[in-house]
C-alpha cells in the first residue's frame, strides 16, 4: 500500500489532470463539489499541491463533478488510470464485454507463462 505522502502526490496529480480535462477552474470545481465559494479555490489548490488529501466522501464528490471514477483519483498506474476513465464511460453491457476480454487476456497470459 502506498504511503500517505505517495497517496497525496498521486491524488494531487490525478485531481489536477481531471480538472484541467474538464476545463474547470479550481474555484468552479470546489463550488460544484459543495465547498463554500469563499474557500473553494484555496481548498482545491491545497489538494492539487498535495498539502491535504480530502476525506473519501469529498473525493467521491470531486470525482462525480469531474466525471471520473473515484478510483481514478487514487490509481498509481497511469495505464490503469486511463483504463478506469475509459471503462467508466461504457454502458453496462460493454463493461461486461470489456471484463470478459480482460479475463481472457489474463488467462492467455497465465497459460503462456506456464508453457515457457
Amino acid at each position: 500500500m502506498p504511503s500517505n505522502q505517495a497517496t497525496s502526490s498521486i491524488f494531487a496529480r490525478r485531481l489536477k489532470q481531471a480538472r484541467l480535462g474538464s476545463d474547470l477552474t479550481q474555484e468552479q470545481l470546489g463550488i460544484h463539489a459543495g465547498i463554500d465559494e469563499f474557500s473553494a479555490s484555496a481548498r482545491i489548490n491545497q489538494y492539487e499541491r498535495g498539502k491535504h488529501i480530502p476525506h473519501l466522501a469529498m473525493g467521491q464528490r470531486l470525482a462525480r463533478v469531474l466525471h471520473v471514477p473515484t478510483s481514478f483519483l487514487y490509481e498509481e498506474d497511469d495505464l490503469l488510470a486511463a483504463l478506469l476513465v475509459t471503462a467508466a464511460r461504457l454502458t453496462r453491457g460493454k463493461k461486461k464485454i470489456l471484463l470478459a476480454n480482460a479475463e481472457t487476456l489474463t488467462q492467455s497470459t497465465s497459460t503462456t507463462r506456464k508453457t515457457k
